[in-house]
């Protein structure tokens, strides 16, 4: 039973990064056919990651209450819905709309079965839980790309992953009874003990931000989300606009950043039973700063824009690591007295820079034009390795 469930979370997290590289991957043609300008996007990015944050805030409550069977049932058939609007709107004005449900639902079945799989499996399956979702976030923009190209519609590829997520709604719904089996004992994991014993009351925010580190941490957690988030919003549009690819080529190769973030995350399962976080944490970021670099030289026009598509897979093989090692690093880092309220920080942190600073990049490129993502991933990238490895000074551990 206990392989059963853990088979249907696996295929719920494809699902739920199935809509992730959707609206990046089609937003060069949707714009045109709204005639909208190019930041518009920033907002629907911006409404989906505020119902992801309000739907992550009560998700721990609404578990409780109802159980994480119901939730994730009720999450992707919310998200469902909303993609099903998706594909049947003809402006832009009513996606703003539907764009609520699906962060929504996105949010609280991530918090769900994030929470779910910490307790009742082993840890070495959170990591390749997030790989999984590295399939669907590719695959969304591959789907995208083969309908932009047979027939040029983006409402067909939304229609499809509505589908798709109509079908798990329904598997979910007949797996109901796997959640609360017997077989199913909770677990304690091998840094619960970090927790056991931490203090009920809320630590003052002045309190846990002041702590030798924390700042830089919290900057780490805002610049990586913000790589993330931006490649995977603006990387068609940039690939379109500035280097001048097809629509349907831009949504194919966004996926490569997707694929980056996949196979460095099942990569990193396994490497992580011999190298420590602190030496993923290393490759990660410089994969990171080198991806990035190759995104600036594929504006020089001597070279074949190409190169491009090198620096999408370097940063998302690079960004693999990085945040599931970050999280690992917070107990050591700041010990079992500050750990936990430091890690609710850090994951405040992680969604206001996706509610953030993607649409602020739009807001931008709208007016200077999308050739400016390869020096903002530099930016974000060399900033992001620095202050990781002033990390590994200010806890005196080394790479």
């Amino acid at each position: 039973m206990a392989t059963l469930l853990l088979i249907i979370i696996y295929v719920s997290f494809i699902s739920l990064g199935l809509p992730d590289g959707m609206l990046g991957a089609a937003w060069p043609v949707m714009r045109l056919e709204f005639a909208v300008p190019l930041g518009s996007a920033g907002i629907i990015s911006m409404i989906i990651s505020l119902g992801t944050v309000v739907s992550s805030l009560f998700s721990a409550k609404l578990i409780k209450k109802f159980g994480t069977g119901m939730i994730s049932l009720v999450s992707v058939f919310l998200t469902a819905l909303a993609l099903l609007l998706f594909s049947f709107a003809q402006s832009l004005y009513p996606l703003f709309l539907f764009a609520i449900p699906l962060g929504i639902g996105a949010g609280a079945i991530d918090s769900a079965l994030n929470e779910y799989v910490a307790e009742h499996y082993e840890a070495s399956h959170m990591n390749f839980l997030h790989s999984f979702w590295g399939i669907g976030a590719l695959s969304g923009p591959v789907i995208m790309s083969l309908f932009l190209q047979k027939n040029g519609s983006w409402n067909s590829a939304y229609f499809l992953v509505a589908i798709i997520q109509f079908a798990l709604t329904l598997a979910l719904f007949f797996a109901l009874p796997l959640w609360n089996h017997k077989s199913l004992q909770k677990k304690e994991q091998p840094n619960a003990d970090i927790f056991k014993d931490e203090p009920k009351q809320k630590e003052p925010l002045k309190k846990v931000l002041t702590q030798r580190g924390v700042k830089g941490v919290l900057v780490s957690f805002m610049l990586y989300t913000g790589i993330e988030a931006t490649m995977g919003l603006w990387g068609a549009s940039y690939l379109k606009d500035s280097l001048f690819f097809s629509a349907e080529r831009s949504a194919l190769w966004t996926s490569l950043f997707y694929t980056g973030i996949m196979a460095g995350r099942f990569i990193s399962g396994f490497l992580a039973m011999r190298l420590s976080s602190k030496k993923l944490l290393k490759i990660g970021t410089s994969l990171i700063s080198l991806g990035s670099l190759f995104l600036l030289l594929s504006l020089i026009q001597s070279l074949p824009h190409e190169i491009a598509l090198i620096g999408f897979i370097l940063v998302g093989l690079g960004c693999a690591p990085v945040f599931p090692g970050m999280l690992h690093e917070t107990p050591r880092r700041f010990g079992k007295e500050h750990a936990q309220s430091i890690m609710g920080f850090q994951m405040a942190v992680a969604y206001t820079s996706t509610t953030i600073l993607p649409p602020l990049f739009g807001l931008i490129a709208s007016f200077l034009g999308t050739w400016l993502l390869p020096f903002t991933i530099v930016l974000y990238g060399f900033v992001l390795y620095i202050l990781n490895k002033r990390s590994f000074r200010v806890f005196n551990t080394s790479a």
